[in-house]
């Protein structure tokens, strides 16, 4: 069994898409970061970041327990603990790792300051603004080449279509238009027609 740490955030989206993906039994703790409960002793334990997603693992390696925090390090242990989601091929497994990387790396940390200047910052700044747009029509447009001719982030489906489906569904926080992405749109449409997906984008049902 698995207890799931998180809140209705794309980076906490990642790994529910996940775990309902591989089928495996877990149960879902809601950290609503909304009320600071990431700051708490208990969930610190588990995740001394204090962000959310964190995972407990009660049949971890060798049969004992384990605790992780980091969503691409949850996204990869799930996929080698079930051998799903990620190529025993050494170089389509690096290709897949390497988009994982530039997900945690920037499409997720440059989209997330787009979310918070757009969406949560009451006054208007410019500025910030624009520079967090202007970036996010760059990465848009490397995941819309990559996609070129491709079902998938890496051609089958991966942790790396997870990782990145998520932000890319928060695309009004970010003011973009998917429909200027036509790879991007298509490959968005294919996600959200997954059901595995459809759950996991619902969990935790109350954020």
């Amino acid at each position: 069994m698995i207890n799931l740490y998180t809140w209705g955030t794309p980076n906490g989206r990642k790994v529910s898409i996940m775990l309902e993906a591989i089928g495996i039994d877990y149960n879902t703790q809601r950290i609503d970061i909304t009320a600071k409960q990431q700051f708490s002793a208990e969930f610190l334990s588990i995740s001394p970041n204090n962000k959310i997603p964190a995972i407990t693992d009660y049949n971890g390696p060798n049969g004992q327990p384990i605790s992780l925090f980091e969503s691409g390090a949850i996204l990869i242990y799930l996929a080698e603990k079930t051998a799903k989601f990620i190529p025993d091929n050494p170089v389509a497994r690096l290709e897949v790792l390497q988009w994982l990387m530039w997900q945690m790396g920037g499409f997720g940390p440059m989209l997330g300051q787009a979310h918070h200047f757009n969406h949560f910052v009451t006054q208007d700044i410019p500025y910030p603004k624009q520079r967090y747009l202007i970036e996010a029509k760059r990465l848009w447009s490397v995941l819309d080449t990559q996609l070129t001719n491709k079902q998938y982030v890496v051609n089958q489906i991966s942790i790396a279509d997870f990782a990145i489906y998520p932000w890319c569904a928060r695309y009004a926080w970010q003011a973009i238009d998917p429909k200027d992405y036509p790879n991007v749109y298509r490959w968005m449409q294919q996600m959200a027609s997954l059901d595995f997906v459809d759950r996991g984008m619902l969990i935790p049902a109350e954020a």
